[in-house]
């Protein structure tokens, strides 16, 4: 495909470097010189130094040729106004902006009257808000999320030193009874990322993850012997900006009891007009006697959220010291994510990550449901169909193929039936499959599943 991606910041480098990486010729608008020769020199990608909103610009950029525009500059002006001008002017098929203001609502109704069609609306503290509210009660659990129309349950929890699961293989572990509908499918190892077998041995400090069917994610809990919080009653929110503020609002509604600090003293006059139940505390949140005066000890999660990736880890590693029970910090330096982990933080989330994950769900060929980052961008869940006519269609899966790094979690039948796949199981025309793939494994991966190219004879992947 060809694509145009006005904006080349952090999201931008990340987006575009993906579509590069997986064959699509990129060309990129930016305004900064240096930021466009530092572009040039690390991305196999076209680049033009120049404003998104001009339309000369855009011409001069090919987007009358373009199969998709991808507006995501720091403006949310720009991005909008960019892709009026992709519709109006370039006739664009596919449309992605990135829009930052707390009334991207009102602008998604703007652009419906007056038939402005963009095919995807990202606000990323929506979106990541969405992601950090569901690990809050589980102290163990670094990830959380649903697949498979909410059928399938994937979760990741990091093995410290003396957890039970260290020092065993995949096969032991079968033997000791999991939930039938359950999987290991992934163990991040530093910057490894291990598509696991049966003989593969669990290691402390491995980023490990599980899925299972939603009916049985108690059950995992317990025979993992994972602790679950009866219900949230105390948070504390580091950082009075926009996601901060959107998850205070989900937890008010949800009847949590909410402190949130804020340094800046007009800052917090705002957030305590835009707030209804919770407690606006001007002051500093990584300070140790202003946490221990407002009762840190025992709060059931302390979200760091501020903008600065240090203070969000110097604050989180405090709050664990003080007894906060869970721990999640806003962490955009991908580099640092690692560290993050093995400083005891329990989860870690990434508005850039966040972002790329939606629109990768567009760009990609064949039918996609959802694309996840995991990691430094290492390793992937995407959710594909089976398509018509697909050559492996009524296979067993040992029989097929699938690249290396790569397993199928769980499938998800047209009559809406959930199975997590064993070497027997087979897949027919239109089944919505969960891969689980390394990032270089993953072109080949989308090559077969839309030529069916692959060639049959595996059987590695299947474990138990």
């Amino acid at each position: 495909m060809r694509i145009v991606v006005a904006g080349g910041g952090g999201v931008g480098e990340l987006v575009s470097r993906r579509l590069v990486r997986e064959g699509n010729e990129v060309t990129i608008i930016e305004p900064n010189a240096d930021r466009c020769e530092h572009l040039n020199d690390t991305l196999d990608a076209h680049v033009v130094q120049g404003d998104a909103a001009s339309i000369r610009t855009l011409r001069s950029a090919g987007l009358g040729g373009a199969d998709m525009f991808i507006a995501i500059t720091n403006s949310d002006q720009a991005n909008l106004l960019s892709c009026l001008a992709a519709q109006a002017e370039f006739d664009v098929p596919v449309k992605v902006a990135r829009v930052r203001s707390h009334e991207v609502e009102e602008w998604r109704q703007a652009c419906k009257r007056i038939g402005l069609r963009i095919d995807l609306l990202i606000h990323p503290e929506s979106e990541q808000a969405r992601r950090i509210l569901p690990v809050l009660g589980l102290p163990g659990i670094t990830d959380l999320l649903d697949f498979a129309d909410g059928k399938i349950r994937l979760f990741g929890m990091f093995l410290q030193s003396g957890h039970w699961l260290a020092g065993k293989s995949l096969m032991e572990l079968a033997r000791m009874g999991p939930p039938k509908h359950s999987l290991l499918v992934m163990i991040l190892r530093g910057t490894q990322v291990i598509i696991p077998r049966g003989s593969d041995v669990l290691q402390v400090h491995d980023h490990v993850y599980a899925l299972t069917r939603t009916d049985e994610f108690p059950e995992m809990l317990k025979f993992l012997g994972l602790e679950q919080s009866a219900k949230v009653e105390r948070v504390f929110i580091l950082g009075g900006k926009q996601l901060g503020i959107l998850v205070a609002e989900h937890l008010e509604k949800q009847g949590v009891r909410v402190k949130l600090f804020e340094t800046d003293a007009a800052r917090c006059e705002k957030v305590a007009s835009i707030l209804k139940d919770t407690m606006v505390v001007h002051g500093d949140g990584t300070d140790a006697a202003t946490l221990a005066e407002e009762g840190v000890e025992g709060v059931d999660a302390y979200l760091a959220l501020t903008n600065e990736d240090e203070q969000n880890l110097i604050a989180a590693m405090l709050a664990r010291r003080l007894g906060a029970k869970k721990l999640v910090a806003l962490i955009n330096r991908l580099n640092y994510l690692p560290l993050a982990h093995r400083l005891g933080i329990h989860s870690t989330v990434s508005l850039r990550l966040t972002t790329v994950d939606r629109i990768l769900q567009f760009a990609r060929r064949g039918d996609v449901q959802s694309v996840t980052t995991f990691g430094d961008e290492a390793a992937e869940a995407i959710e594909l169909t089976a398509p018509p006519g697909w050559r492996h269609a009524g296979r067993r899966l040992r029989e097929i193929e699938f690249p290396r790094d790569v397993v199928a979690g769980a499938l998800l039948r047209k009559n809406g039936e959930v199975v997590v796949p064993r070497g027997n199981d087979v897949i027919e025309e239109g089944d919505r499959i969960l891969f689980f793939t390394s990032e270089t494994a993953l072109p080949k991966l989308e090559e077969m599943m839309s030529s069916g190219t692959a060639r049959p004879g595996l059987g590695g992947l299947w474990r138990r």
